[in-house]
């Protein structure tokens, strides 16, 4: 085993423990999150890795790679993307992803509905909010998502999971706390199926799940950096 390796299992007893005490600390079950194993620019063989440590969940940003990646990691462990997507690349996703991440606009809704009717199949997404109004990240507003949420909701072939953020850089939570505020008053309107709330990355896992993060998507705490190069 290479040191590559053995940083991946250290890494995961670490991250996985420090989830697992965030949780307990607000109220819920380690199990009630979801640890996601990102894995942009990772060799397989790593994220294989992973996979034998516990991971059970991963997280693809590019078609492309997750085309050239997918048939060599283990078997059974579903994919989620949560890069952006063009409406051209969703086509390649359909049947194959087990939940969308980020969906932020009524165009690529409406694409995901029309490649999942051709496919017969009810396609799980989550709506992308950009919660700091940055101009650098994608994302519906906040006070945009309630009708964004509405004219989704009409589509047979789509169903909102859940929401998901990427907030900004902060030395405090308020971003955090904002998220989770929106996403507990967007659940009351739909507990059933509004269950999911991606938030928390390498930087922020362990506040995300303070603030009720149910999935968290952890890259190059887990990996190291990432060799863009690749």
């Amino acid at each position: 085993m290479d040191s590559k390796s053995l940083a991946v299992r250290e890494n995961y007893k670490r991250i996985a423990s420090e989830i697992a005490e965030a949780a307990v600390k607000n109220g819920r079950k380690p199990e009630d999150v979801s640890f996601m194993a990102v894995t942009k620019t990772v060799d397989p063989v790593y994220v294989n890795e992973a996979i034998d440590c516990g991971i059970r969940l991963l997280g693809e940003n590019r078609v492309q790679e997750w085309q050239s990646k997918r048939e060599a990691y283990r078997d059974g462990v579903p994919v989620d993307f949560i890069g952006a997507l063009q409406t051209n690349k969703v086509k390649y996703l359909m049947g194959q992803i087990r939940l969308i991440h980020s969906v932020d606009r009524l165009s690529l809704a409406q694409e995901i509905e029309k490649q999942a009717e051709k496919h017969g199949i009810v396609q799980d997404i989550l709506l992308e909010v950009n919660i700091g109004g940055e101009d650098s990240k994608s994302g519906t507003a906040p006070a945009d998502l309630a009708a964004l949420l509405a004219q989704v909701k009409t589509f047979p072939h789509v169903r909102v999971r859940g929401l998901m953020t990427i907030p900004p850089p902060c030395s405090d939570d308020r971003y955090l706390a904002a998220m989770e505020e929106l996403f507990l008053r967007t659940k009351e309107n739909d507990p059933e199926q509004m269950q999911i709330l991606s938030m928390g990355m390498s930087d922020d896992y362990a506040a995300a799940v303070l603030h009720g993060s149910t999935l968290v998507r952890v890259g190059s705490a887990l990996f190291g950096a990432r060799d863009y190069s690749r």
